[in-house]
């Protein structure tokens, strides 16, 4: 590892409050690399996808100057992504249909993406933190104790626990599930509920889980003072199939790239966190005792202002935000629960597709009583589709994971290291003579329009000799 640490943040986000997070933590991230022992380089990788909510591009440069002052921010835009799939093509590292598979948009190639340029950036952690998440711990014991905040030195305490590990996963706290508050057996029959919940579980998701988080913490978990002040470190072992992580706050030992496996998930499922598990049978997997708050339904913002809440109010399925974000994750468990038997219960796949269908057909109609104009039965056709594509989504499983390695070999097999190459227009003027009136040749000043730069990876050829032109001639 360099002297340097390079620690990047990775965001794969389609939300617009990306940049009020970004501006509001910027302080408290600098302060952390400031008190540090060693030098830390912090890089913010912002993938932006502009599909998700039909958000526009001015939607995601919304970060304050000062962001600037501490912090490397890259913007992975449209054009960006395109060029260097053609890149990829181009140097034959993969075919078309693998940087289609492994680069792009949604939860598992968002993730690639952005370890790709964090490759390209040299990075030595880089960690996954979700735009609804924000670095606080909430603290509380007994049921009308009032909450205590406590802010997370998520940077450095990461940083200090990745030494011994490949990867490393931390804790949430305050609404940790996309599941609303629901009184079982006054909103909504209890039986009937546990059967949609099973239908849709998985490593992460349990009734037993639910059914304690709804009934005892309405829907809420906070973080008992004892926990965080014995700051427990634990080894996740492998259960056989898989050693279960997580997709935020999660962060990734790039100076082990070797036992950092790629993300998968169905087109348009959820899962990314629960595919990439499958890989880590020979990574060292840990739960650090870092601490994100959740806002699963974006209700607390303000935290990010230091406006902490004495208390969390119960989030009820009463808007259509709310609604809509419990549909939304219905969606993707029942997208993705085919393949995750399909891999961790090959033998029994028929039968549990079958008890899947047989608990949505029942539980739905129930479940619709808590919605004024939303129906779930959408999810038994969802179901049935990526049912027959089980075969098709595993074989992508398969080959997005031989692409990685391919980009990984490729970019790190012969390089002596990652510069940052720029160019400046010596000299401007149009045909009337007069210079341009927005940027001074040869001042070498970042942001105007004359200057520009891009990363180059070099590389080592031996057995002849190579030649590079490059000519661009510019006509304004």
């Amino acid at each position: 590892m360099s002297k340097v640490i390079k620690f990047g943040i990775g965001f794969v986000t389609g939300r617009p409050n990306i940049c009020k997070l970004i501006n509001n933590t910027c302080k408290h991230l600098a302060e952390q690399v400031n008190k540090s022992d060693v030098k830390i380089e912090l890089t913010i990788f912002i993938l932006f996808d502009l599909q998700y909510q039909f958000t526009t591009r001015i939607d995601f440069y919304g970060l304050m100057p000062d962001v600037y002052k501490n912090v490397n921010i890259k913007y992975i835009t449209p054009e960006d992504l395109e060029e260097q799939k053609k890149i990829l093509i181009g140097k034959e590292i993969l075919t078309k249909k693998e940087a289609d598979l492994f680069l792009g948009y949604g939860y598992a190639k968002g993730r690639n993406t952005i370890m790709y340029y964090a490759l390209k950036k040299e990075i030595d952690y880089l960690l996954f933190w979700d735009d609804d998440e924000y670095p606080v711990a909430c603290l509380k014991e007994d049921e009308d104790e009032e909450i205590t905040w406590v802010k997370q030195d998520n940077i450095i305490n990461t940083i200090n626990y990745m030494k011994k590990a490949d990867v490393a996963l931390g804790h949430k706290c305050g609404y940790v599930s996309p599941i609303p508050y629901i009184e079982l057996k006054e909103d909504i029959n209890e039986d009937l509920f546990k059967d949609y919940i099973e239908a849709g579980s998985n490593e992460a998701i349990s009734w037993e889980g639910i059914r304690e988080q709804l009934v005892k913490y309405h829907g809420f978990r906070y973080v008992p003072k004892s926990e965080l002040e014995e700051s427990k470190v634990r080894e996740i072992k492998f259960d056989g199939i898989g050693k279960w992580v997580l997709g935020s706050p999660l962060c990734l030992n790039f100076t082990h790239l070797d036992k950092i496996p790629s993300f998968y998930n169905p087109e348009g499922a959820r899962g990314e966190d629960a595919f990439f598990s499958t890989w880590l049978e020979n990574s060292k997997v840990i739960e650090m005792p870092v601490y994100h708050f959740h806002d699963a339904f974006l209700k607390y913002t303000n935290i990010l202002n230091e406006k902490y809440p004495k208390k969390l109010r119960k989030i009820k399925m009463e808007d259509e935000q709310t609604t809509e974000r419990f549909i939304k994750a219905s969606i993707g468990w029942i997208r993705y629960k085919p393949l995750f038997i399909y891999l961790t219960d090959r033998k029994n796949y028929n039968e549990k597709i079958d008890q899947i269908r047989e608990k949505l057909r029942i539980s739905i109609p129930e479940v619709n009583k808590l919605f004024a104009n939303s129906d779930l039965n959408l999810l038994l056709p969802e179901l049935e589709k990526f049912n027959s594509s089980v075969k098709k989504d595993y074989d992508d499983y398969i080959k997005t994971d031989e692409a990685w390695k391919k980009v990984k070999k490729a970019m790190t097999e012969n390089n002596t290291g990652l510069i940052n190459n720029t160019a400046e227009i010596a000299e401007s003027y149009n045909e009337l003579g007069i210079a341009d009136s927005k940027s001074t040749p040869g001042n070498k000043v970042n942001g105007e329009s004359d200057y520009g730069s891009a990363d180059a990876i070099l590389s080592l050829k031996t057995g002849g000799e190579v030649y590079i032109a490059i000519t661009i001639i510019a006509i304004i």
